[in-house]
């Protein structure tokens, strides 16, 4: 968990790395990432609500507020995601394959928790995912939808990395999405062992930089994973 260190370390971190810890980690041993963080929201709780809405969307808000509830849902849907592939492997997965999964599937929901602590009230509400068109039974469906998500989750963090005001929040937006830039390597090793697709021209240009997308982009193309409607108009806004 959270140790002090010589890379930045502050009380913000510490305060909002216990409460994660209180809320996570003791109930969740094995886990092998915790976050170094801040608190992101000065009046945090441990309640979480949706924001109001219109209709039965899911507003995520506005100004940092929005940008992290963005995040969170991410999260969610990628947690929910290798959750789902970890509870019932796909046919023929090798050891190494199921320990890596695994892994991620950790990662994603260390992450999915630390964004609903540090939000407390400003929080979003627990989304259902929709995984009818993946064939979690076959090897190739679920890492071409890992392949998606771990590409979309890089992209979108890069996309909303200038809608940051608070530069404590952009810091910690630069420490989840280098974890996620690793999942996408390895999901991508994992379809096509020892090429140099980890970092392929789909997603890398020519002067080495990544994609990023815009938020409305990001939402409109995993709407289809989503059953609920997210409503991201005012992020970083």
């Amino acid at each position: 968990m959270h140790t002090n260190t010589n890379y930045g370390s502050n009380a913000k971190e510490d305060e909002m790395a216990s409460l994660v810890s209180r809320r996570l980690f003791l109930r969740s041993t094995g886990l092998t990432t915790a976050l170094g963080a801040v608190v992101i929201a000065s009046a945090c709780t441990t309640e979480d609500h949706q924001l109001p809405g219109m209709g039965d969307a899911v507003e995520l808000g506005s100004g940092d507020i929005g940008v992290l509830n963005y995040a969170y849902a991410l999260e969610q849907l990628e947690a929910a995601f290798y959750t789902k592939v970890v509870d019932s492997f796909y046919a023929g997965a090798t050891d190494e394959e199921k320990a890596l999964l695994t892994d991620i599937r950790d990662h994603e929901i260390v992450h999915r928790e630390f964004f609903k602590a540090a939000l407390g009230d400003k929080a979003i509400k627990g989304l259902t995912p929709n995984f009818d068109g993946i064939d979690f039974s076959n090897k190739a469906a679920v890492l071409g939808a890992a392949k998606l998500f771990e590409d979309t989750g890089v992209a979108a963090y890069n996309g909303a990395g200038k809608l940051i005001k608070d530069p404590n929040y952009l810091l910690l937006a630069g420490k989840i999405v280098s974890v996620e830039a690793r999942h996408a390597a390895v999901i991508r090793d994992l379809i096509n062992p020892k090429s140099a697709d980890f970092a392929g021209d789909d997603i890398i240009d020519m002067n080495g930089f990544d994609k990023a997308v815009a938020p409305a982009d990001i939402l409109a193309a995993v709407k289809g994973f989503v059953k609920d409607t997210i409503n991201g108009a005012s992020v970083g806004k």
